[in-house]
């Protein structure tokens, strides 16, 4: 029981620190949000979005999952306390970082008239895709600088690095959204980029002194994880692409405006909640890595995530969906009114989401590249499915209610390789702890949409009182 409560005590902690990274970019990116929805509409938020999407498809989709996979093994040689190993790895991880990003950069050149084809339709924005190249190599030398921090559990440095490089890259997007209006959206991703890899290179990991190591045993020692971060590839570009697929989609079938709602409230749902879960992933996979050949340690794991998680995300989904008619208006404007529905229904996904989140880690931990392909391949597909299929039904609304359904099916996915092909369980704590935070979740949901608000009120309220209890408890042991 005293192991138990120092995991929980750990991921409380990176919960704490990580929380307020995120909530840090959060500011930032409400205050960049609200900027260009009054200087450039929903227009700027659509091509935000869609250049933001193409980016993150490029960049999953050339640097082999270095970012991920590398952390596993850097957690492990870690554990090994062998100083010279952990200095060779990180010395691979890193020129696995700079090739890969000076091919993803070459990649995005050679592809920019054809990204602009198929995401607008006309080739007009394809010095937008050639411009974008630059990010696509300075953020695989920042995803190599993360990945080495993070293995080594210098998670305050990490922390630092990603708070000062997003504020500088607002402050430098703020008079390029002025002057600049939609010309602006491109130059601004750069410069965030620009500004996150300037600040994790001043803070990078600079105790291991750099290694000799041959070109031939950089790829000898870099095999393993490049092998699983192929396979983490395959699945992260299906998930993106199906994701920049409807997006495109979207754009033709109902307008640049239409994407700015879907992306403002897929925002909502996916990110801003998330953070959360971003915040307790950077101590939980190292950990879960670790451990990886220990079940009953595994189990204990993931027991322990999912409760906090539930614990933390109850009372936080129920608050968002109580304001979200204050938070829509303050974040974005007005013209944004549509997506309440939306974002409500889509919140019900975020517990779905929260448990399979913490049971899918285990898949990575053991490395096991081609279950986690077909997992998320699957996913992937469903996803856009139901998005497609819940728009043409329902419209906005229809799309929180798809992101509801496709999380109760990847959940379903989750459970059946985590009981089936691991044989692993959750402690019954965790369970009750899921369902309790399920129902207070649907419950305050359907009393917001019926405008019983005083029972919403009632339900956030106990939720929060519940979960304070049981952190508590929890912390203390």
């Amino acid at each position: 029981m005293r192991k138990e409560n120092n995991i929980s005590r750990l991921a409380m902690k990176a919960m704490g620190l990580f929380g307020g990274v995120q909530m840090m970019s959060i500011i930032c990116s409400i205050v960049r949000t609200k900027l260009v929805a009054i200087w450039i509409g929903p227009v700027g938020v659509g091509l935000f979005g869609l250049f933001n999407n193409a980016l993150d498809m490029l960049n999953i989709g050339t640097n082999l999952g270095i970012r991920g996979s590398s952390v596993r093994d850097i957690s492990q040689a870690m554990a090994s306390d062998d100083r010279s190993l952990i200095a060779r790895i990180v010395v691979v991880v890193r020129r696995w970082s700079l090739w890969l990003g000076l091919g993803g950069a070459l990649f995005t050149l050679i592809l920019s008239p054809l990204l602009s084809q198929v995401t607008f339709g006309t080739q007009d924005h394809m010095w937008g895709f050639v411009a974008l190249s630059v990010a696509v190599l300075l953020m695989a030398i920042t995803g190599g600088e993360q990945a080495v921090l993070q293995g080594s559990q210098r998670l305050k440095r990490l922390a630092r690095a990603s708070v000062s490089g997003t504020l500088l890259g607002l402050l430098i997007s703020i008079p390029l959204f002025y002057w600049l209006r939609e010309r602006s959206v491109v130059p601004s991703i750069i410069a965030y980029a620009s500004c996150n890899a300037l600040m994790i290179w001043l803070l990078r990991n600079k105790e291991y002194p750099p290694a000799q190591v041959s070109r031939r045993e950089t790829v000898t020692m870099g095999r393993d994880f490049v092998r699983l971060g192929i396979y983490m590839t395959i699945g992260n570009f299906v998930t993106i692409l199906a994701s920049y697929v409807f997006n495109a989609w979207l754009n033709q079938e109902a307008g640049t405006a239409a994407v700015g709602h879907y992306q403002a409230g897929y925002t909502l749902i996916n990110k801003y909640t998330g953070l959360i879960l971003t915040a307790l992933g950077m101590e939980y996979y190292p950990r879960l890595a670790q451990v990886a050949s220990d079940s009953d340690k595994m189990r204990n794991s993931v027991s322990q995530e999912v409760s906090i998680a539930m614990l933390v995300l109850a009372p936080v989904v129920a608050l968002f969906v109580l304001l979200r008619e204050p938070i829509v208006w303050l974040l974005y404007s007005a013209d944004f009114s549509v997506i309440h529905a939306m974002v409500s229904w889509g919140m019900v996904g975020t517990i779905m989401r929260a448990l399979s989140w913490s049971m899918a880690f285990v898949i990575l931990a053991r490395g096991d590249g081609r279950t986690y392909v077909i997992t998320e391949s699957i996913s992937a597909v469903v996803g856009l499915g139901l998005n497609i299929l819940f728009y043409r039904w329902w419209g906005i609304t229809g799309l929180g209610l798809a992101f509801m359904a496709w999380y109760v099916v990847y959940t379903i996915i989750i459970a059946v390789v985590y009981f089936g092909r691991y044989r692993l369980s959750l402690s019954r704590a965790s369970v009750a702890r899921w369902l309790w935070a399920l129902a207070i979740t649907a419950g305050v949901v359907v009393a917001v949409e019926a405008g019983c608000m005083w029972a919403a009120g009632a339900a956030t309220a106990v939720s929060l009182a519940v979960s304070g209890l049981q952190l508590v408890k929890l912390w203390r042991g």
